[in-house]
């Protein structure tokens, strides 16, 4: 039994679309399944926690097999579901706007052979896991965010703080992106809310301890990422030594570096070639803590629930058994 986990909403409607045609793909190849569409915010986590509970009995070594379309938001929500990561395999067939996930596991194709992949992986890949924790919370939450906002969340790509978050919660909410999307013009909603934030996101001073060491300070940061993989943004090439199955974060640490140069250095960044302009870090360790002057918003994989002035973030390495 395979369970598909699908979000009819993504890539501006033609998640259902795609749907469709791969249901007709299992019903062609008598493939035994069962599909769970998301209906709104929070849906799909609870829909995967429902399965592990039902699923994963105690006294078995049964495994759920779960097959996620949607793009990098919709995987996110689905690590939020489950409950034995070592008892859960996950495949991924990417209809998001940004997909830096599957960028940057060269999963690309047509949906229908990516399926048939899946069907007959028999020996899932291991991918870190990444885990944060809020130490603490301000009042404002995103604009679209779950009814019940938890004290820590799973990434599989990156988690931000900042500029990169401030994004992603405008993008999450605008009125745009649909219309965009549709048109094959979605890069234009981050790009003009880019901008935007660039002009209004506060800074601030903040101090990083990474593992046991000392901890240092960055003055009038902008933002700071840290990373699984390579790229998030929609291919925007943070941490070109990032290594997902390493066990450690590679952060990209963006101090008080002039607005104009921003713009220079962000193009730059598709390429990975954003640390030869001033004021712009990598770092790397497997715990990573943050303590802020005052709270920001913090992105998990591009979802953002609320701002924070003090946050962990652990990596679990291995922990993620990917079917591709």
């Amino acid at each position: 039994m395979v369970y598909m986990i699908v979000n009819p909403a993504s890539k501006s409607g033609h998640g259902l679309e795609m749907w469709k045609e791969l249901e007709t793909c299992l019903i062609r190849e008598n493939t035994d399944y069962k599909a769970s569409l998301s209906e709104g915010p929070g849906d799909i986590t609870r829909i995967v926690h429902e399965l592990c509970e039902n699923e994963l009995s105690p006294d078995s070594s049964s495994v759920l097999r779960i097959i996620v379309l949607g793009g990098d938001g919709t995987f996110n929500e689905v690590l939020q579901g489950i409950t034995d990561f070592d008892r859960v395999e996950i495949g991924y067939i990417p209809t998001g706007s940004s997909n830096d996930l599957a960028r940057d596991l060269c999963i690309k194709g047509e949906a229908s052979s990516l399926l048939s992949n899946i069907l007959a992986c028999r020996k899932p890949s291991l991918m870190d896991l990444g885990y944060l924790t809020y130490h603490d919370s301000a009042d404002e939450h995103s604009r679209l965010h779950e009814e019940t906002v938890s004290n820590s969340r799973y990434f599989a790509v990156s988690c931000g703080i900042g500029y990169d978050a401030a994004i992603c919660e405008e993008a999450l909410s605008s009125r745009f992106k649909n219309v965009l999307n549709r048109l094959g013009l979605g890069k234009l909603t981050y790009l003009t809310i880019a901008l935007k934030q660039l002009i209004l996101t506060k800074r601030g001073n903040c101090t990083i301890t990474l593992d046991n060491r000392k901890p240092f300070e960055l003055k009038s940061f902008l933002f700071i990422a840290t990373m699984i993989h390579r790229f998030e943004g929609g291919g925007f090439m943070f941490c070109p030594d990032a290594d997902a199955q390493d066990g450690r974060f590679n952060l990209c640490a963006v101090g008080p570096i002039a607005k104009l140069q921003i713009l220079f250095a962000l193009p730059s960044a598709m390429r990975g070639q954003h640390y030869r302009y001033p004021h712009i870090y990598p770092y790397a360790g497997t715990t990573v803590h943050i303590e802020a002057d005052h709270p920001f918003w913090v992105h998990t994989d591009g979802e953002v629930s609320r701002k924070s002035s003090s946050i962990t973030i652990e990596c679990l390495q291995k922990k993620i058994h990917l079917l591709k």
